[in-house]
């Protein structure tokens, strides 16, 4: 099986470590509470406040399982620096066009793993279609992919 492989940094690997230890922790004891009381109520088959604690609770493990396997499956990157489009690196774009907004405008974004994109930080996936289209490309080189308004092109201003 070809198996991608997932990046973290090692501030996002502290901070799942930190919320699996408060969901196995406090909050398991807090569902199972929760849980014990609402069977206190008696008849469970239309006891709304054991449905929704067991959906609760389905959520944590769900949550629980999931960090887990992020945890064991990822790899933690460090910049090593260079002029190439990596994870970890800052790239400074300029869109190119004619009737677009943001035409000419410098952009700056990190590339980083899916477990950290947000693109209201400026962060996005290396498996998004946009880092797809950078990785491995370097300062001067133009770009493009294609999004459902049609296709974008960019060029790369700067990399580091």
């Amino acid at each position: 099986m070809n198996q991608v492989v997932n990046y973290i940094t090692e501030e996002k690997r502290k901070e799942l470590k930190v919320e699996l230890e408060e969901l196995k922790g406090p909050k398991r004891k807090e569902i199972l509470a929760a849980l014990k009381y609402a069977k206190s109520l008696g008849d469970l088959s239309e006891n709304a406040e054991y449905h929704q604690t067991r959906e609760d609770q389905g959520k944590l493990e769900e949550r629980i399982v999931k960090i887990e396997q992020i945890l064991q499956s990822s790899q933690n990157f460090s910049r090593r620096g260079g002029d190439v489009v990596e994870v970890g690196s800052k790239v400074i774009v300029q869109k190119l066009g004619t009737q677009t907004k943001n035409v000419g405008e410098d952009i700056i974004y990190t590339i980083v793993g899916s477990e950290e994109a947000d693109m209201t930080k400026g962060k996005i996936s290396h498996r998004s279609p946009f880092g797809e289209a950078l990785f491995g490309k370097k300062k001067g080189e133009n770009i493009s992919f294609k999004t459902p308004g049609g296709v974008v092109n960019y060029k790369i201003i700067n990399v580091s």
